[in-house]
């Protein structure tokens, strides 16, 4: 509702401008003043019209306060419309100069107030605009681990931010299943672990149940065959790796051509630790809607297609010179003057290869080929069939010769790819020669969703059993390895929050029945998990640290959500709803009480900002900001919470106000909360 307002109030700015200097501003910042008591919004737009006008930016803005404040009775800068009953009246109670020449704006507390606790908490109704969100994409090799983590929870939260903006979302998690990483896997069974295609079933059956201890589920098993496979590579004589080498290559090799046993294996081993990432991505609450395959899209000749298009948009050119002689290499973009990056004629040597010259395609080629899917430009799409069934819905996967009837997926209006930082460049390239190829609208809708990496605190080292050198534990992080062995299994972290924090719920809860208690201390640990993965900007590298996570005091999630408990405790006690609340509001007149209530309009406001807040998240790509503003409003609440006694307090109309500010802050953290996938425990 703030960011509404702010639109109505740019909007009435620049009608005075214009009406009275002759003057049409590109923009006008808004700002919120350092201090509630100097306004709910502030512009410096004098200091602008002070170089167009040549006079003091203070002048003008005691001219502009005036203007606006003598317009007020007969320009309403009303509320929009928002849901049956919402009050009527001026927004706006006044302008004010202030400063050197800033423009303060004061609103009508009582009307905002009122609009607020009748507001509508749905999701706006559909944009219309289909968004492809494609994140955790995890190598189907090995348990998933700490850092798969924060790409898979950045994206969920951003999946739930879009829809509740009121868009159309699509979750694609898009699995190499014959990449260098399953090889490797496939190597271990079959060379080192000496097993037949028959045996590597039969373990598989036995170790995927339900009720198999975690350290022996297949995934986990895998994760051990892979570092032990990745130490063999360079453990031999110089022959013997440069022949355990060429027997990785030829592996690789026999599972994309697929059709032989080799590849079998691959499919078996990747198809298992696939359903096992899904299920380790469902304790976090995340889901996907399909799960397209790199065997697919080589099976299927998606790059052949690719490769025309590309050719005949002149995006790629056949080198005949240089050190990418025999290459089919990207061309250069041009420069913003308009001439080539490399003079005509002459050899680009650091041109972007997509074809070697043994005619296999890089990582790059068949990205295109998948992101053109994504836009609907291919020409060709998957088979489906059914894979994994969540409670609401069903999560399909690619095959060649699929189900008849499926739904339609590809051809998105946006995309949004989470990967890490280190992947920039292929990014980019795929970016490009969308451009190169005449598709700049779908060019510029496609958002490299990036982040930095994960790691661990040396006190969470220690905590997880590794021995820690001296020298590691002076250092601010150390970085995990799933290659070498050294990291944190994703199912193993949640398991020891979940065991951490239902120690805590056992001495605070014992009266609650054991399955209430388990689901308490589950909330707890994924809110505390989710959160902590969230509140750090994604070009932030982050330590993850068990202590600090947990924390009922800071930034943290249990921090927001005792918050929430703590409001419920409030109505429970005073025997009433929060529904209640906002219904006696109404019969109140706010205008004195709220006047000089700046600790409970601070509150009001914050709440204001939700949909403000939401467009800021998406417009940068950023969900820090959701989290930011859940834990300031929880912080705002309990410094409101030890300042008034809401259960004591004997005026019957102050009570109400009370009451009714405990559940604005309440409605608006369980709906933040909910986009973060963080769910509102009973009790703590």
């Amino acid at each position: 509702m703030y960011l509404e307002l702010q639109q109505r109030l740019l909007a009435r700015l620049r009608e005075v401008i214009k009406s009275n200097y002759e003057i049409e501003l590109g923009s006008i910042a808004i700002e919120q003043p350092p201090d509630i008591k100097l306004g709910e919004f502030a512009s410096p737009v004098a200091f602008e019209l002070a170089r167009k006008l040549r006079k003091a930016p203070k002048i003008i803005a005691a001219e502009l306060a005036d203007l606006l404040n003598n317009s007020l009775s007969t320009v309403a800068l009303l509320l929009p419309p928002g849901t049956e009953g919402m009050p009527s009246g001026l927004s706006i109670s006044r302008f004010e100069a202030a400063g050197a020449g800033y423009l303060n704006v004061h609103v009508n507390r009582s009307v905002l107030a009122s609009a607020l606790a009748t507001y509508d908490t749905q999701p706006v109704p559909n944009s219309g605009l289909h968004v492809l969100v494609e994140h955790t994409s995890i190598n189907p090799n090995k348990a998933a681990h700490v850092g798969h983590l924060r790409n898979a929870i950045l994206g969920d939260t951003f999946v739930r931010i879009l829809r509740a903006n009121g868009q159309k979302v699509d979750v694609q998690n898009y699995i190499d299943n014959t990449g260098v990483q399953v090889a490797d896997v496939v190597v271990g069974f079959l060379h080192l672990e000496g097993k037949s295609l028959d045996a590597i079933r039969t373990l598989v059956a036995e170790t995927t149940q339900d009720t198999q201890a975690r350290e022996q589920r297949f995934d986990y098993i895998c994760w051990d065959v892979y570092a032990r496979v990745s130490q063999w590579y360079a453990s031999g004589t110089e022959a013997e790796n440069k022949e355990r080498k060429a027997l990785r290559y030829a592996t690789l090799h026999a599972i994309e051509e697929g059709s032989n046993e080799t590849a079998a294996v691959a499919e078996l081993i990747s198809t298992a630790v696939l359903k096992m990432h899904l299920e380790t991505m469902q304790r976090l609450g995340i889901e996907y809607d399909f799960l397209p395959r790199e065997s697919e899209i080589l099976h299927l000749k998606f790059w052949d297609l690719a490769f025309e298009q590309l050719k005949q948009t002149g995006v790629l050119y056949f080198e005949t010179e240089g050190k990418n002689k025999g290459c089919w290499v990207m061309t250069r973009p041009e420069t913003n003057k308009g001439a080539k990056a490399v003079e005509e004629g002459a050899t680009d040597e650091d041109a972007k290869v997509i074809v070697r010259s043994n005619n296999t395609v890089t990582y790059v080629g068949k990205d295109i080929a998948y992101h053109l899917w994504k836009f609907g430009l291919l020409g060709r799409d998957f088979g489906y069939r059914p894979f994994y069934q969540y409670p609401d819905h069903e999560c399909w996967i690619s095959t060649e010769h699929g189900e008849p009837t499926h739904p339609h997926f590809g051809g998105a209006q946006a995309i949004y790819n989470v990967i890490d930082s280190r992947q920039s460049d292929p990014q980019a390239n795929v970016i490009q020669a969308l451009r190169g190829m005449g598709h700049t609208a779908e060019a510029d809708r496609y958002t490299h969703f990036s982040y930095e990496m994960v790691a661990l605190t040396p006190r969470c080292a220690v905590d997880l059993g590794y021995t820690v050198s001296e020298e590691d534990l002076a250092r601010p992080y150390i970085e995990v390895s799933g290659r070498k062995g050294f990291g944190v299994k994703a199912d193993d972290l949640i398991d020891k929050l979940i065991a951490a924090t239902r120690k805590e719920v056992d001495q605070r809860q014992p009266e609650r029945p054991e399955a209430e208690r388990q689901r308490i201390a589950m909330q707890i640990a994924i809110g505390a998990l989710r959160y902590f993965m969230l509140k750090f900007t994604r070009g932030t590298v982050i330590a993850f640290d068990f202590k600090d996570a947990l924390s009922f005091e800071g930034e943290t999630g249990p921090y927001v959500q005792y918050a929430i408990v703590r409001i419920r405790n409030i109505f429970r006690k005073a025997e009433t709803t929060p529904e209640a609340a906002f219904a006696e509001l109404a019969a109140l007149d706010l205008s004195s009480m709220l006047q000089d209530a700046d600790d409970i309009w601070s509150i009001w406001l914050r709440a204001a900002k939700r949909t403000l807040t939401l467009e800021q998240c998406i417009a940068t790509s950023e969900p820090a900001y959701v989290a930011r503003h859940a834990f300031q409003l929880a912080q705002e609440f309990n410094n409101f919470y030890h300042k008034h006694h809401i259960l004591t307090e004997e005026d019957p109309a102050r009570k109400t106000l009370l009451l009714a500010t405990a559940a604005i802050a309440l409605r608006e953290l369980v709906t933040t909360l909910s986009w973060l996938g963080i769910d509102a425990p009973e009790a703590m």
